[in-house]
């Protein structure tokens, strides 16, 4: 054979080589390529799985049933003892009309408009007090905070004074009422009316010593008074009860 057709033999046998490596090459390349392509795909079919799924999320949260519900609930989160009670005792005692004018000025400039803004940017969103505030700003993030803690505290005294209602209702069906006249002491000689009952009224005696049966002193703890205890356990039950299902259960309550 010729030298010639030697060094033409070698030099195709080295160009099959090479376009067999450029032919793996592009091969890997592509495998890469589809790789990548089915791990982009995979994310984003991820993506739209969990955003499929928080939309279902908001979509079963609790909502409403009607308007006329929202409205009695918010009234009754707003009204509440301390309008009837203890407000017009405050206005009284720090000048009456005095008092009275710069509150309506305050409650007009700034606790109208607040509360009517969280409530009408937590229907929006349909977050609480919290998820509102920071909406707006994290930097207001403290104010969802704060009525939260308001609200825990006033739910203590409230359930306490629903236990003092739940003891006087207890013991109203009772003739004549415990409360209606001074207790008699009996000793050996003869009767005699409680003598600090004779010195308040019947009324006052029966709050301090029957109903929250006080010590004589601060320093003195005294026992446990069961019948006070029964009666606000049965206060927090009242309002699990009505809390248990959230707004479903508590719309119907207040």
């Amino acid at each position: 054979m010729p030298k010639n057709s030697k060094v033409v033999k070698r030099e195709l046998d080295d160009e099959v080589i090479e376009s067999v490596k450029d032919l793996l090459s592009n091969e890997d390349s592509a495998d890469d390529a589809f790789k990548k392509s089915e791990l982009i795909v995979d994310v984003q079919e991820e993506k739209d799985t969990d955003v499929e799924e928080g939309s279902e999320v908001e979509d079963e949260r609790p909502a409403w049933n009607s308007k006329l519900q929202y409205i009695l609930a918010q009234v009754g989160f707003s009204v509440g003892l301390g309008n009837v009670w203890r407000f017009p005792y405050l206005c009284q005692k720090n000048g009456g009309g005095a008092y009275l004018l710069p509150y309506l000025i305050l409650l007009l400039v700034i606790g109208i408009p607040l509360f009517f803004l969280e409530l009408s940017v937590g229907q929006r969103i349909r977050r609480g007090s919290i998820g509102v505030w920071n909406y707006i700003s994290p930097k207001l993030g403290g104010i969802g905070f704060a009525s939260c803690v308001v609200c825990f505290f006033v739910a203590l005294y409230y359930n306490v004074i629903i236990g003092w209602s739940l003891f006087y209702f207890s013991q109203s069906f009772q003739q004549p009422l415990p409360w209606d006249q001074c207790p008699l002491v009996k000793n050996a000689s003869h009767t005699f009316v409680e003598p600090e009952c004779e010195k308040s009224s019947a009324t006052t005696y029966y709050w301090y010593r029957e109903a929250l049966n006080i010590s004589s002193s601060i320093s003195e703890s005294g026992g446990l008074n069961w019948k006070m205890t029964v009666c606000l356990l049965a206060a927090w039950v009242v309002v699990c009860l009505a809390m248990i299902k959230g707004i479903q259960s508590s719309g119907k309550a207040l």
